[in-house]
């Protein structure tokens, strides 16, 4: 029996995929940093207004995020098959369902953002900014999908140096159209806050381009844009994407009703949940590039009819999660306080957001590693599992119990902060329980 901890060959094959996930993901960090602080030269209005928008942009595109996952899934199972003939037929398939849902939703969005931006902001000045941002946001919804679906596409076939080339340029060109558009320079209009929703829908159209060009060059002969699927084959991509949009739905407007729940307690508890957010989502960035390798590498042993195989790369991508989440505890765990000030200036705020990261420290391991098999979930086919482990976890375990638990009772952001640590470490042994039953070997796709 071969040892849950991978030996070097297949540590390789897991970073080869993981690590330039992780390069582009840290560089949309950087480009978050960078328009802010451009947009912060406009004034706190100009901040609140894109703070707001990005948020609920995320929220409007979240839905069609989650067609990756049946691309991925798919074409990672073509592979394992050797039919390499037909790995891009699912991306085909992503794109046009990119197209055929992005559209419509785009412009049902984009008329509805005047009425409903009232119930996101009250203030006069971020109303007028933030409306036509948000709109100009919207805009990019057929190409967020689209990139997306590639993105599961080049995990898929172990080529997701080509994902990380193409966000790298696109952030470069996203930077430069702000400092362009933002602020009038070479002989623009100066946009400002509408100017860097304009920036970043353009960049995200012209990195939809660069994915359709590295595709003809690298996957002309797998099937792209000529091996188109079938209606009962697009049906069944729909229906496997289907639970990964809803869960991607759920779990952002998840966070949306936690930042509710904690404005119900207070601005500062809100400034510190913002801070704490930021650094979770930072630390399991690299985690979340194992769990997209480890869809890729479950999907690949399926293909080949290997399930003892498919079990063991979901192990050993969970193992090597498990190791840097032990790791990053016992480096945030003494450090906590001090990296709290660098984002926290007032102590009180520091104080109340000590304790809560210090349980969040305690269950990361757990956490990454459930995000893994989770993923591993997903490249088996199983993404109905995965939908419902997570909705039911977040919207019928936490958010009830922070909401009972932190402005109901009033044990305030540590209440809430010990329940979302009994709920992520749940959610991770239920995906643990639910990798070990293999109740997923039998799915064929």
């Amino acid at each position: 029996m071969r040892s849950l901890f991978p030996d070097r060959e297949r540590r390789r094959s897991i970073w080869a995929i993981a690590l330039p996930i992780m390069g582009g993901m840290m560089s949309q960090n950087i480009l978050n940093l960078v328009d802010i602080g451009m947009v912060g030269h406009l004034g706190d209005t100009a901040l609140a207004a894109t703070g707001i928008g990005s948020f609920t942009n995320y929220l409007a595109i979240s839905f069609i995020i989650g067609l990756s996952a049946g691309v991925q899934a798919l074409a990672a199972r073509r592979l394992g098959e050797e039919r390499h003939s037909e790995t891009a037929v699912p991306l085909n398939g992503g794109l046009i369902l990119a197209l055929f849902i992005g559209l419509p939703l785009c412009a049902i969005l984009y008329l509805a953002i005047p009425s409903a931006y009232v119930f996101l902001s009250d203030d006069p000045a971020v109303i007028e900014q933030g409306v036509p941002y948000l709109q100009v946001r919207i805009l990019s919804m057929v190409a967020v999908g689209m990139n997306f679906s590639f993105r599961g596409y080049w995990s898929a076939i172990h080529m997701t140096g080509v994902y990380l080339r193409t966000l790298l340029i696109m952030h470069a060109i996203n930077i430069f159209l702000n400092w362009v558009l933002i602020f009038g320079n070479l002989g623009a209009p100066e946009m400002g806050v509408v100017g860097a929703g304009l920036a970043t829908t353009i960049s995200l159209y012209i990195g939809t381009g660069l994915y359709f060009f590295f595709a003809f060059r690298h996957a002309r002969d797998k099937g792209f844009l000529h091996r188109l699927p079938n209606r009962s084959t697009l049906w069944q991509q729909f229906k496997l994407s289907l639970p990964s949009s809803i869960q991607q739905l759920f779990f952002s407007a998840g966070l949306v009703t936690l930042m509710w729940i904690m404005s119900q307690i207070g601005t500062a508890e809100v400034a510190a949940v913002n801070v704490l957010m930021t650094f979770h989502i930072t630390a399991i960035l690299p985690a979340f590039g194992l769990a997209l390798a480890a869809t890729t590498m479950v999907g690949n042993a399926l293909g080949r009819n290997d399930t003892e195989d498919a079990s063991l790369w979901g192990w050993n991508a969970a193992v090597i999660a498990l190791i840097y989440g032990v790791t990053l505890s016992l480096v945030l765990i003494p450090f906590a306080d001090p990296l709290l000030g660098v984002f926290l200036t007032n102590p009180e705020t520091r104080q109340l957001a000590y304790m809560p990261m210090i349980i969040w420290a305690l269950v990361i391991g757990l956490e990454t590693t459930g995000m893994v098999l989770m993923n591993a979930l997903i490249g088996a086919g199983d993404t109905r599992r995965s939908m419902w482990i997570s909705v039911i976890a977040q919207w019928v375990f936490f958010l009830p119990f922070a909401f009972l638990v932190g402005p109901l009772l009033g044990f305030g952001l540590l209440g809430v902060w010990i329940v979302n640590g009994i709920y992520r470490g749940g959610q991770a042994i239920v995906c643990i329980q639910q990798w070990a039953g293999r109740s997923w070997a039998g799915i064929k796709l």
